[in-house]
């Protein structure tokens, strides 16, 4: 099996598994108790998140979720009162949050973006009044890999009195986070950690309504017993991404080179050309039935869209955003890769993928 689906999760890699399995075996304390199993086990978590937030901006603290979802719903419902701003090509954990606010009647704006995928800042700086609690975008879309102007987007939410939230889920470790957020979401098995783990940075002097109610165990209220295993898989796989961020940011770039050597012109990029993560490789083919192309390719994973939303039955919301028809949305496909891609490997599999489109076309 080919795995090109990077997007939707990334390989467990040896170092973060090694890591944990001492404390799925036999260090199996409660983080959270006072004796010293437990404190050792604490100890070990702290450590872990020294680690991610190695990752992430000063001037904050992390609290550990069990997910980006959970890290997401928080900061949305924890703000406060007001109106929210966001993106319409921003992921359902935000778009379904809000949509389920609205129905209890907060005021939300989801603002348009364009051919790109970039909003434009001059009709969010007309969105963003006084008055506004919390904008909230992500910084690399899970779908097409664009880059939003985070830091522009935070200056007009600080300008008009809001709280700044960034989905940085598929772009931390791989791009610096910009300072000037107020929340940041993240998750461990974007970056080869476990799933089932992610976090929520909040900066200095915020303080959110708890989401869940409980023991209240991390500092900023979050309640529910620590994994220690889940925690020190994703410390580790954030210090591996310091450690290795040239060695792939460069793999990457020349991963995305020799798939869009083989992938030639018959295949238009979605979203922006420049402005975005070369791990995401969002393509559309016209007339290709990408049912088919999947059937005919079984032994190559990737995706037909974002995997949150597979199964709908609906094309993707971000390619429709961004003014593709539902049948180009639904002729598109994401190649996702990085540090486990071989060259060979995404070579051979962007020659099949290209072959059996043609096959696709000859026949129709």
């Amino acid at each position: 099996m080919i795995y090109l689906d990077y997007q939707a999760t990334t390989p467990l890699v040896p170092e973060v598994l090694a890591a944990m399995l001492p404390w799925l075996q036999n260090q199996h304390a409660n983080p959270h108790s006072a004796h010293g199993p437990g404190r050792a086990a604490r100890a070990a978590v702290e450590v872990a998140r020294d680690w991610v937030e190695g990752l992430l901006p000063e001037g904050g603290a992390l609290s550990f979720t069990s997910g980006a979802t959970e890290a997401l719903n928080w900061a949305i419902k924890g703000a406060g009162p007001g109106r929210i701003v966001t993106l319409a090509t921003e992921h359902a954990a935000v778009l379904d949050t809000l949509e389920a606010l609205a129905k209890t009647g907060r005021e939300v704006v989801v603002l348009p973006v364009g051919p790109d995928g970039l909003v434009d800042p001059d009709l969010a700086r007309a969105a963003i009044l006084p008055g506004t609690a919390l904008v909230a975008a992500m910084l690399v879309n899970n779908e097409i890999g664009v880059l939003q102007p985070i830091s522009a987007l935070a200056d007009i939410a600080h300008a008009a009195g809001a709280l700044f939230l960034c989905d940085g889920v598929q772009g931390y470790g791989r791009y610096a986070i910009p300072a000037d957020c107020d929340l940041i979401a993240i998750s461990a098995h974007k970056i080869h950690g476990p799933k089932g783990v992610g976090a929520l940075w909040i900066r200095d002097g915020l303080r959110l309504h708890p989401l869940l109610h409980g023991g209240g165990q991390e500092a900023a209220g979050r309640s529910g017993t620590l994994s220690p295993a889940l925690c020190v898989g994703f410390g580790t796989a954030a210090r591996l991404m310091q450690e290795r961020s040239v060695t792939d940011g460069a793999h990457v770039e020349s991963l995305w080179k020799a798939a869009r050597a083989v992938l030639g012109p018959e295949w238009l990029v979605n979203g922006a050309q420049d402005a975005r993560y070369h791990g995401n490789l969002n393509l559309r083919r016209q007339g290709l039935d990408v049912n088919r192309l999947m059937s005919d390719l079984r032994d190559i994973a990737f995706s037909a869209g974002s995997a949150c939303a597979s199964g709908s039955g609906r094309s993707s919301h971000v390619l429709r955003a961004i003014g593709l028809t539902d049948v180009e949305a639904r002729s598109s496909i994401r190649l996702g890769f990085g540090r486990c891609t071989t060259e060979a490997e995404l070579v051979g599999a962007c020659i099949r993928i290209d072959a059996a489109a043609r096959a696709q076309a000859f026949t129709a």
